[in-house]
């Protein structure tokens, strides 16, 4: 699929147009500048043709924010990877030195640049937007990112410079969400894992604003990545941006299929830690934890085992979980994170044939029978596994409402223990036969 870019200086509206495309509001639009600080993805189509679009942070050239210059070589790659660049500029403005900046940058790509003069809302800043041609850009084009006015003459242009491409049917590719508290280290863990520095990785907690995707396929295996901000406690979520970035964080646990949680191994798996971890639960979702950091810990023979059983009871019940130790830093073992991962999706979408869960469960349920309530005895004669996303099994009883939570705990062991669903959820219902 061919790639545009939209890049510019900070606040001029690139994220809006993104959202605009996109039909989503994908990318956080504020009124701070800088509030984009990745490169950020996503899918649009104009007249049939579909390409990916990438919403960047604000170009500053010599600034001495310690964002700003991560934002310019972010800006610089997306420009490499682009077929096309839409630079955005405001008519409100006009043209300003970072402008002319950014002008430079694009003319040595050598790539179809097409200008785009935001906020021209009115026949007075029709006539202001003409000073944008002394940038030197052939292709000039008046819209409003928040209308939607212009954008079609613009779209139209675009879309004829772009490669063809063959049609192909996407593959539904399983989604894993890297999820864990501000500044635990999820950005550095994904760029170690892709060899390219993707996301923007500081020492200041929150860098990550935006839940972004990125396709993984190497050493056979192929899924899609979503790195999230950090999600801090309710009380400690001050400013608007934060509330998105935490609701963003929210959205792609729900839509993902595994939740790779990394945790801060030298902080400890505090309460938030565990939120996030009881929240992909609740969700259904599969579930693996990484120990990151594991490098800074100082290690005797038995920290590993003493450091597992220490995060194993603040995840009761639910223990049958994986816990990867790893350094982002050193690579140490993020390969082994991502087997697992993989190994929990296959777990999580297994399917058991019902003469075969009859054959190993009647047996156990025969010999620990459910107990018996005022004299009477549960039976459970047959089971089966029900069509949904992760395991789900029912078990036909002459009288389920006799069956209490405990033997429901015993019968999902028991199915645990003899179908491996590590670090996936499995659901027991009881019904009437």
């Amino acid at each position: 699929m061919s790639i545009v870019a939209i890049v510019g200086r900070p606040n001029v509206g690139k994220s809006t147009f993104f959202n605009r495309l996109i039909q989503r509001r994908e990318a956080i639009v504020d009124a701070v500048s800088g509030v984009t600080r990745d490169r950020h993805y996503g899918k649009s189509d104009w007249n049939g043709k579909k390409f990916s679009l990438i919403d960047t942070g604000g170009y500053v050239k010599g600034s001495d924010d310690i964002f700003e210059a991560e934002i310019d070589k972010q800006v610089e790659l997306a420009i490499d990877e682009a077929d096309a660049i839409i630079f955005m500029v405001d008519v409100e403005t006009g043209v300003t030195g970072m402008d002319e900046d950014v002008a430079k940058l694009l003319r040595k790509s050598q790539k179809p640049v097409f200008l785009a003069v935001n906020k021209v809302d009115s026949a007075t800043r029709v006539n202001d937007a003409l000073e944008f041609y002394a940038l030197g850009f052939e292709n000039q084009y008046n819209l409003s990112s928040i209308s939607g006015s212009g954008t079609g003459d613009l779209l139209d242009d675009l879309v004829k410079v772009l490669p063809e491409a063959p049609d192909k049917e996407e593959d539904e590719l399983p989604r894993f969400a890297v999820v864990g508290r501000p500044n635990a280290g999820k950005s550095s863990f994904i760029n170690a894992l892709i060899g390219e520095d993707r996301y923007i990785v500081t020492d200041v907690a929150g860098t990550t604003r935006d839940s972004m995707d990125t396709k993984y396929n190497r050493f056979g295996f192929e899924f899609n990545l979503v790195d999230t901000a950090g999600i801090r406690k309710k009380s400690k979520v001050k400013e608007d941006l934060e509330f998105y970035s935490v609701m963003r964080s929210v959205r792609a646990i729900e839509h993902c299929d595994v939740v790779v949680l990394v945790f801060d191994a030298t902080r400890g798996f505090d309460g938030q830690v565990q939120n996030i971890f009881w929240l992909a639960h609740r969700n259904n979702k599969g579930i693996v934890i990484l120990a990151n950091k594991w490098d800074l810990v100082e290690k005797d023979n038995h920290s590993v085992k003493d450091f597992e059983k220490y995060v194993r009871e603040q995840c009761e019940p639910f223990v049958d979980v994986p816990i990867v130790f790893i350094s982002a830093l050193t690579k140490q073992r993020i390969y082994k994170a991502i087997e697992t991962a993989v190994e929990v999706y296959e777990n999580r979408t297994k399917k058991v044939k019902t003469s075969v869960l009859n054959e190993v469960m009647l047996p156990i349920i025969q010999a620990y029978p459910p107990p018996q309530h005022k004299g009477k005895y549960v039976k459970i004669k047959f089971c089966t596994q029900l069509p949904t996303p992760y395991p789900s099994f029912v078990f036909f009883a002459n009288l389920p409402q006799y069956v209490k939570d405990p033997y429901k705990r015993f019968l999902e062991n028991k199915l645990r223990e003899n179908f491996d669903f590590t670090g996936a959820p499995v659901t027991v219902y009881i019904r009437k036969k």
